[in-house]
């Protein structure tokens, strides 16, 4: 597709240049799940990185469009494998913007944030990502019907979190009907 790689990074920039300027809605998100799309190759990161695509997606996660945070959500879960942009990420509060797509009722939104929190996962960012309110989160989802939804939360409390803080998590559920029922589900 692209000669070389400046023709790459005038692509892409054209892409930002494109949502920036649109008045259309449509438009706006078909521009934002390319710019998603090409977050998930790495030969993009660099130049995305650049082109302060990350703190698009952020602000896409407070918009009212479903369709702009399923994007942003999607494109912000590619992204943050890299280590700068998740420190991008990390600096712009993204943690709590991601934090609370949890409660969208798009699955892909929630499966997108769910591995977002997976790979902002630091030293730094551990106290913030193993919150008991997102542990809670997590074991309520792995609860789900959805078996996408359900092996993922049980991925994150494996992977993310100690035997200790789970259990303190459960214990703080105790006494409540433990299913996922309480707190909105993604729709199929």
């Amino acid at each position: 597709m692209w000669r070389n790689e400046s023709d790459r990074f005038e692509y892409l920039q054209n892409l930002v240049t494109e949502f920036q300027d649109t008045d259309s809605d449509e438009a706006k998100e078909q521009v934002l799940a390319n710019l998603a799309n090409f977050a998930y190759d790495p030969k993009n990161t660099g130049y995305l990185r650049e082109l302060q695509v990350a703190d698009l997606f952020l602000d896409m996660l407070t918009e009212d469009s479903d369709n702009l945070v399923e994007f942003g959500m999607g494109g912000l879960c590619n992204l943050s494998m890299d280590p700068g942009c998740r420190d991008i990420i990390l600096q712009s509060n993204g943690v709590a913007l991601v934090t609370h797509c949890l409660s969208s009722q798009r699955e892909e939104t929630v499966l997108s944030a769910i591995t977002t929190l997976m790979n902002l996962n630091t030293p730094s960012s551990r106290c913030d990502i193993t919150d008991p309110a997102i542990l809670q989160c997590m074991l309520r989802f792995s609860l789900s019907e959805s078996p996408r939804l359900r092996n993922l939360a049980a991925v994150f409390l494996q992977d993310c979190c100690s035997e200790d803080e789970v259990a303190g998590a459960q214990q703080q559920m105790q006494g409540r009907q433990q299913t996922a029922v309480g707190i909105p589900l993604p729709k199929d």
